[in-house]
């Protein structure tokens, strides 16, 4: 069976690009395919896209998490050349139109926080999170008895995010920072106290500690997701995750451990038979 035709069977995950240069990430079932936010250029999503078997034309839809460009840079071009419709909030598309960022009317979707809607066979709930945009919103995204919870660009884990955190088989969280990489690095203070702040980013150790605390054994695979290209590299992130773990006395055995890409596609995960292919990363 040729990756292709597996694409059409099961659930498959691959993040396409996460950091703070781009973030557009891939699901796809046997009903078909969307997209979580548009951060990356048309053309190089496409691109990528290509390298993993799939069409754009394949796409059904794309989720928007907010209006900062390093999530909406290509939906522009997206919904005028590629005609792909676009779902978030009312308030979420004002503050890309008060950007000037011209999308195609019809291509426009308007979305419920914390209500469920379906697009390509899978079930999709939207919650806020608190981030420095005129509003935020994270995926809970469920199909064929498994769930994959989007959880980045926010400043703390509030009660509400940490419910739809805790019901996932695949988690994509946030490790925006090194702590002490962002304390000794060369960003003014203002910024600095912007990222660390409820509004910003989570930084490794409040990822950490809160995965330690609340982790379920449902959770299979932990993606860390949206590091900074300054303040944090993937050693950094990885070895908080595990030093935490370590200290606390939980294990991670068991779960799938990875570090997600900002210029390349991931491995891809195949959440229904809890395996990966192209793997980049070893169960713990």
């Amino acid at each position: 069976m040729n990756f292709k035709q597996r694409l059409l069977k099961e659930l498959i995950f691959c993040s396409l690009s996460s950091g703070s240069s781009g973030n557009c990430y891939y699901l796809g079932n046997g009903f078909g395919s969307i997209l979580i936010d548009a951060g990356i250029s048309a053309t190089v999503t496409r691109k990528f896209l290509k390298d993993i078997g799939v069409s754009i034309q394949d796409i059904k839809g794309v989720l928007i998490s907010h209006n900062h460009t390093d999530h909406i840079r290509g939906l522009e071009v997206l919904t005028r050349k590629n005609h792909l419709p676009a779902y978030t909030t009312v308030n979420i598309w004002k503050s890309i139109f008060d950007r000037g960022i011209n999308i195609s009317r019809d291509c426009i979707r308007n979305i419920q926080k914390e209500e469920r809607f379906s697009l390509a066979g899978f079930d999709i709930e939207i919650y806020p999170v608190s981030h420095d945009a005129p509003e935020t919103i994270g995926f809970h995204i469920c199909s064929g008895g498994k769930s994959i919870t989007i959880a980045t660009d926010l400043g703390y884990i509030s009660k509400t995010a940490a419910g739809y955190i805790k019901k996932a088989n695949l988690l994509i969280i946030e490790s925006n920072y090194d702590e002490q990489m962002l304390l000794d690095g060369n960003y003014p203070y203002s910024l600095k106290t912007r990222i660390k702040s409820d509004h910003g980013h989570l930084g490794n150790h409040q990822t950490s500690e809160f995965l330690a605390d609340n982790i379920s054994g449902k959770l299979s695979h932990i993606c860390l997701a949206h590091l900074s290209k300054n303040n944090n590299n993937p050693q950094k992130a990885l070895q908080a995750l595990k030093q935490t773990f370590s200290d606390k006395e939980v294990s991670l055995k068991g779960k799938y451990i990875t570090v997600l890409n900002r210029n390349n596609p991931s491995e891809i995960i195949d959440l229904a038979n809890q395996s990966t292919l192209r793997v980049s990363s070893k169960s713990l």
